[in-house]
């Protein structure tokens, strides 16, 4: 806008409009943008005829669940198709046919070891020009704390592996990094990870929920900061994500901790003996961050 109004008198054109207008026309203009760009990379959907096959072999097997006829599809007619694709063609929307898995459940793990943690992921943000920027956190599941983030415009497994270095000093305590198999997470990637003195642990296939805890940061990140903003470059969502990671370490209360809070700057006070009433020599002081 402001190089635009070089090129004509602007004060004659300015118009008022408020910020949740600009935001609103962003957001439309975004919807066609991811539009054409699942067009270009989407997983194409099966034949007609297959899917068809698909629902008949279920209807005429009601105990065959999606692996069983995956199977059935790779065995006897060559066609190699994902349980998972075969589920979502199942006439009924459910997936019988899996048993329960003996062995200890991943979440089980990750509580049992939350102290011990550190999960990782990426996700994207969309700047005024249509740029696609990457977001990098990584958390320590323990205590809900945003160890490092950072962002770019060109991931790369050298780049990831600086963020981990700058993450992970020499002296950590952690024993396991959890990320998820995106192919940004090289072989040599991870055994570099390694060398830093923890493991690296690769969420189930196919199972988003296994880095839940990074998942909800991303959809925390968005709610409170970058749904109100729209990024002009790589530095401004880096400037302002560091504002808010300091709120969310230092003053954002957590109910996964008790309530709670990551880091907070001061200790937190004992409870009142009146619940109404704040403790003596107390008071409330206002501090906006990101403007509000």
């Amino acid at each position: 806008m402001a190089l635009l109004g070089r090129f004509f008198d602007w004060r004659s054109a300015l118009v008022v409009v408020k910020p949740d207008t600009l935001i609103r026309w962003h957001r439309k203009g975004l919807r066609p943008f991811w539009r054409w760009k699942s067009k270009l990379r989407g997983r194409p959907k099966l034949p007609v005829k297959l899917r068809e096959l698909i629902r008949e072999m279920a209807a005429a097997n009601p105990i065959w669940g999606e692996a069983r006829i995956a199977d059935e599809l790779l065995l006897k007619l060559g066609i190699r198709v994902s349980p998972r694709t075969v589920g979502k063609y199942l006439s009924n929307g459910s997936r019988p046919g899996r048993t329960p898995d003996p062995k200890q459940r991943w979440m089980t793990f990750v509580r049992n070891h939350a102290q011990a943690i550190v999960a990782c992921d990426f996700f994207v943000v969309v700047t005024a020009t249509f740029r696609v920027l990457y977001v990098f956190v990584l958390m320590e599941i323990g205590t809900r704390r945003i160890v490092h983030h950072n962002v770019t415009a060109h991931p790369t497994a050298e780049w990831t592996l600086q963020q981990f270095r700058e993450a992970l000093p020499g002296d950590h305590t952690y024993r396991f990094v959890v990320h998820d198999r995106d192919r940004i997470y090289s072989k040599d990637l991870d055994q570099a990870v390694e060398a830093m003195g923890v493991r690296v642990l690769r969420t189930p296939v196919r199972a988003p929920k296994g880095n839940s805890h990074c998942e909800r940061i991303v959809r925390t990140a968005r709610r409170e900061c970058l749904d109100f903003m729209i990024p002009l470059g790589e530095r401004h969502p880096r400037r302002i994500l560091l504002q808010w990671v300091a709120h969310y370490n230092q003053a954002c209360p957590h109910k996964s901790l008790g309530p709670g809070i990551p880091v907070p700057i001061v200790p937190l006070p004992p409870p009142s003996g009146n619940r109404h009433c704040l403790p003596s020599r107390h008071f409330v002081r206002v501090k906006p961050v990101l403007g509000g």
